[in-house]
């Protein structure tokens, strides 16, 4: 009785090891908390692209990783890129902005 106890309590603790070392971050994979913010910062910016009529947002793309956001897609002017940059700039969360749009 004793040795299946030790060996249940073993398991445990080893289930939940695991369980703690796959909610860890690393350089490649974020931690479920910095997904759920990077998934945030992305919803406000493309609202924000969205809401502003002078730019075809279905034409930018925005991609978060560990807080530094990436604009990539194509833009009619330089007007656009800069608003682009300059609105997904104001939201709150973002450590770099990366603006890679081009101007077609």
């Amino acid at each position: 009785m004793k040795k299946v106890l030790r060996i249940t309590k073993q398991l445990v603790c080893l289930s939940l090891l695991t369980v703690f070392l796959g909610c860890n971050a690393t350089q490649k994979k974020e931690s479920t908390g910095e997904y759920i913010d990077d998934s945030a910062i992305t919803a406000k910016i493309k609202s924000g692209l969205f809401e502003d009529a002078k730019l075809k947002s279905l034409q930018i793309e925005v991609k978060t990783f560990k807080g530094i956001v990436q604009l990539s897609g194509f833009v009619d002017s330089v007007q656009s890129l800069t608003s682009a940059g300059e609105i997904a700039g104001r939201v709150q969360g973002i450590k770099e902005l990366k603006n890679d749009l081009v101007v077609k």
